[in-house]
């Protein structure tokens, strides 16, 4: 049995612990609602250069436009763009997306896919490296980034077309985190080269444009990589602080009924030493 000392020292400990659990509760509240207030804000922009595309790549000739709108023709060489956060302490935000995409590398590995992964994010590398080392190719550290920006994400797109152009892979696709709620981030699968594109919508418009489809297109394609990737890295900010409120709150509150548990089992080793103390002195009295 502990003594009363250990059980003095266990509660401290703990309400140390809550207090650290606490503070960074509060301080994933403050960054969630700028980050889900950033997210927010870029998916209309995002969606609507989706519809632009989706109306530009149905009004191309068909079969025709550029490699990054149409592909390689194969699918046999893929790239998985793994887009996690720089910390832990948010639950199983980190460990979902990286779950999602071992079981994509590992469904195209067993139908004899070649598979190459970018890691954007240290917790996604460290867990990814322990089954998938060799097949990554680069881990891009955030942890310097304090605002993400359009600047953050143009240099990660500048990289993937770069080894699309020089023929490195066939089909990529990105992993992310989409914030729904604070208790609710989904892993989301994104395939960004070639772009998986919606229905055309047969009552819109029909535009004339200058210069042709495949001109505006050789300039939105690589325009709407960046977009794609810099709304993943802002949706996974958001789902990031969300995740980790919900953990710390969690931990805050079994960190409050450990110290509960550890007081009620110190008063009960005090009252009973106090007891037994009184026992001997009673004892003691009556034997003299």
């Amino acid at each position: 049995m502990p003594s009363l000392k250990d059980l003095r020292n266990r509660i401290a400990s703990v309400k140390s612990t809550q207090k650290i659990t606490k503070a960074m509760q509060m301080v994933a509240v403050s960054k969630l609602r700028r980050a889900q207030a950033a997210a927010e804000a870029a998916r209309p922009y995002a969606e609507r250069v989706e519809s632009v595309l989706t109306n530009l790549a149905g009004a191309a000739t068909d079969g025709q436009g550029p490699r990054l709108l149409v592909g390689s023709g194969v699918a046999q060489t893929h790239l998985l763009v793994v887009c996690t956060g720089e910390r832990g302490l948010c639950g199983a935000f980190n460990t979902a997306i990286v779950r999602l995409a071992r079981e994509r590398a590992n469904t195209l590995a067993a139908e004899g896919k070649t598979v190459k992964i970018i890691c954007v994010g240290k917790k996604g590398y460290d867990q990814l490296r322990r089954t998938h080392e060799k097949q990554i190719l680069e881990m891009i550290d955030l942890r310097a980034v304090r605002t993400i920006t359009y600047d953050t994400a143009q240099p990660i797109a500048e990289k993937v077309i770069a080894l699309f152009d020089n023929g490195e892979f066939d089909v990529c696709t990105l992993f992310y985190s989409r914030f729904k709620s604070v208790i609710s981030q989904i892993p989301t699968a994104q395939q960004l080269i070639p772009p998986e594109l919606g229905a055309k919508d047969d009552k819109a418009p029909v535009y004339d444009y200058e210069p042709d489809e495949g001109e505006i297109l050789a300039q939105l394609l690589p325009r709407a990589v960046a977009v794609r990737i810099y709304r993943a890295l802002l949706e996974n900010a958001a789902s990031f602080f969300g995740a980790q409120m919900s953990a710390m709150d969690n931990a805050t509150r079994n960190a409050g009924e450990m110290v509960k548990k550890y007081t009620l089992r110190y008063n009960r080793t005090r009252q009973a030493m106090i007891t037994k103390e009184l026992i001997e002195i009673i004892s003691g009295a009556e034997a003299l």
